[in-house]
């Protein structure tokens, strides 16, 4: 049976107790760990346990040495080196492991406290999250419990006496790193976030592959929030641009320009009207260099440290992937058009008619018998359209999410076999087939639609949006949004049938017992998120300088932060030495008063036991003066008043004022060296 925590001897309680906090610190880096290390730093910590608990001999250095060549041909065949940031922190996770094995005195407690505290910081590495800080912060009171645990040597004091100690430290240095946040230099992140890999989820690509996907998991972690200045736009019209794909190969769609695209965009390729739509986006960290924003939007966004750009097909990118979250504002036009007007004049649209050769030969045999159809057969570009949509709408089509795995011909499988997919098989389709009729077109990713939070009024885009629509190009109106998805499932781009991603059992019985409650819980703590992400991660350079300006500086620079800087040191400073000097009011003047006496009598030659009391000190004053010195008679009798405001019985004869005996303190002629005594000098 276990013994009751209070029960254990003190070093076996502190032992558990550190453990167990190195246990919360590297739990959220399971995830993130390979199998073998996470395994490792559990028995290792069991060991460590286990021995705590019996009072158990260390291991030799021997075991530790061996498990340490092993945890290091273990890193270097996982990431095939020792640098860089996954190597080390699973290097370091490893190292605090095994430091608990040879904990034998305070300072291998130091050793990994100091492990300890650098592990807790490398959970920032993978996520910023509010939940990540909150559960770190916990483990840093827990680090900070037991530093100050191990500083009390004698006896046995209670952990909560050692938490309530690391409770007031931290809420002491909390303005410090208040101040730290604000004004310290925002550095670029040393380490960006993992490469994506959002195969078989839900989400953005550089490419599309259609058909290699059995079962779309949906994703429903944040992609961006919203914020409209004024109303929002209508949910459904509600389409931010992502990467346009127009070259296929049978299997995979890639964007026409593989490198950054030439600016070859003329002013007549994209014209808007009407009043534009203003809005702020906030923008997760996706390591892509993608800005994503409403169509269309001529003027370059307002984005501090990056240079935006528009490629030919109204994308706007960066010159680096965001490996942080980022924040810029946008002015979108609803209505637009874009690309050439004329076919004459428009000689990259053959792009948009290429079709891979031995692919699909039975779409390319429906659009020959569409084109024989007297109805179609001298039709414009948009009552072609009009007749696909309508074929997706009566033909039995599904939007399902587990189509399963297509073949080689996954538009041929579309429409005569399957009839179902997700947008990206409905939009691939649509596209191929109108390719077929001789109608240029493409298909264009992004997001489509979103949620809007009632408790921040934000609009929240997850990657369950992450959507593929059409565009073709029409004479005389240039590339027009079609959206075959819209026809084989309209909910799917409306208000009424968003897609939700598998919940928890927990989370389905909350939704079942108060449906309501679930709503406004999420919403409640989405909101708690974005204002995390606004006011914390997303504190750039630029904030800073704004900071700067609405304290009155007009053209702010690094100067001036420094300046801010060195006044609020001073500034402190100088609270700090007004709060020291209330503090010496605060203690006992009496006391101080005597400290300085005895200080100056000791310095005089004059030997004083411990706590001498003032009658004795002018007793032993008078052994050592000759009687006709005035000064010291005056020190003699100053004493005494000293002790008599203290100590004597006071009737009607009230004692001096103690400040009256401060400043006769400062009158006094005190000696400066005392003489011999009389039975030490030589006859």
């Amino acid at each position: 049976m276990l013994q009751p925590l209070s029960t254990l001897p003190r070093e076996a309680r502190d032992t558990l107790f550190l453990l167990a906090v190195i246990a919360w610190i590297i739990a959220p880096l399971v995830g993130e760990l390979p199998v073998w290390c996470s395994a490792m730093a559990a028995l290792l910590l069991l060991w460590r346990g286990v021995i705590a608990l019996r009072s158990a001999p260390l291991p030799s250095r021997w075991w530790l040495m061996g498990l340490l060549l092993l945890a290091i041909a273990a890193t270097l065949y996982t990431h095939r080196t020792l640098m860089g940031r996954d190597a080390g922190v699973t290097f370091i996770v490893v190292l605090l492991a095994l430091k608990t094995l040879e904990m034998r005195a305070r300072r291998d407690a130091f050793v990994i406290f100091f492990l300890g505290f650098f592990t807790l910081l490398s959970n920032f590495f993978f996520s910023q999250s509010l939940l990540t800080a909150a559960s770190m912060l916990v483990g840093l009171l827990g680090l900070l419990t037991a530093l100050v645990n191990s500083h009390m040597p004698v006896g046995r004091p209670p952990l909560l006496q050692a938490a309530k100690t690391a409770g007031w430290m931290a809420l002491l240095g909390a303005p410090i790193m208040a101040v730290l946040f604000v004004l310290f230099p925002r550095l670029a992140p040393l380490w960006g976030v993992p490469s994506d890999a959002m195969s078989g989820r839900s989400g953005l690509s550089a490419n599309m592959q259609v058909g290699t996907i059995a079962k779309l998991a949906l994703d429903s972690s944040i992609a961006m929030r919203i914020r409209f200045d004024g109303a929002a736009p209508e949910q459904r019209n509600m389409y931010f641009r992502g990467p346009v794909l127009s070259t296929f190969d049978g299997r995979e769609w890639r964007p026409l320009y593989m490198g950054f695209p030439p600016l070859v965009q003329t002013a007549t390729d994209l014209q808007v009207q009407g009043p534009p739509v203003k809005y702020q986006v906030t923008l997760e960290a996706n390591n892509r260099p993608w800005l994503l924003v409403l169509d269309a939007t001529p003027e370059r966004p307002d984005l501090k440290g990056y240079t935006p750009t528009m490629t030919p097909d109204l994308q706007w990118v960066v010159e680096r992937p965001m490996a942080d979250l980022v924040r810029y504002r946008a002015e979108s036009y609803p209505v637009f058009r874009h690309g050439p007007l004329r076919e004459a004049s428009a000689l990259t649209l053959v792009d948009y008619l290429r079709l891979p050769f031995g692919f699909n030969p039975r779409t390319a045999q429906l659009a020959l018998e569409m084109r024989r159809d007297p109805r179609l057969a001298r039709a414009d570009t948009s009552t072609l359209v009009n007749a696909v949509m309508e074929r997706l709408r009566t033909g039995g089509y599904q939007y399902t999410l587990e189509p399963g795995v297509y073949g080689s011909h996954t538009a041929d499988e579309f429409w005569f076999d399957r009839k179902e997919g997700f947008c990206e098989h409905i939009a691939s389709s649509f596209v191929l087939l109108m390719r077929a009729l001789n109608v240029p077109a493409r298909v264009v990713t992004g997001y489509q639609g979103g949620e809007l939070n009632g408790v921040d009024g934000f609009w929240t885009v997850r990657q369950s949006d992450a959507h593929a629509w059409a565009e073709v190009w029409v004479a005389g109106q240039g590339w027009v949004r079609v959206d075959p998805t819209s026809a084989v499932a309209p909910g799917r781009t409306g208000s009424l049938q968003r897609l939700e991603s598998p919940s928890s059992a927990f989370t389905q019985a909350l939704v079942t017992v108060s449906p309501a409650f679930a709503l406004n819980l999420r919403a409640l703590w989405e909101a708690t998120n974005n204002r995390w992400n606004q006011w914390v991660l997303n504190y750039s350079q630029a904030k800073q300088l704004d900071m700067l300006r609405n304290l009155g500086f007009e053209s702010p620079s690094w100067e001036d932060l420094s300046y801010v800087l060195i006044a609020i040191v001073v500034l402190a400073s100088l609270v700090g030495a007004a709060w020291a000097l209330w503090e010496r009011h605060r203690q006992d003047p009496w006391l101080r008063l005597y400290h300085r006496a005895t200080l100056r009598l000791q310095n005089a030659g004059l030997a004083l036991p411990p706590n001498t009391p003032p009658r004795q000190m002018a007793a032993l004053l008078k052994a050592r003066s000759p009687a006709t010195d005035a000064g010291l008679s005056s020190v003699h009798d100053w004493l005494l008043r000293l002790e008599a405001w203290r100590y004597a019985a006071h009737g009607k004869d009230k004692p001096p004022a103690l400040g009256l005996l401060q400043r006769e303190f400062r009158q006094l002629s005190w000696p400066k060296r005392l003489a011999p005594l009389a039975s030490a000098r030589p006859k």
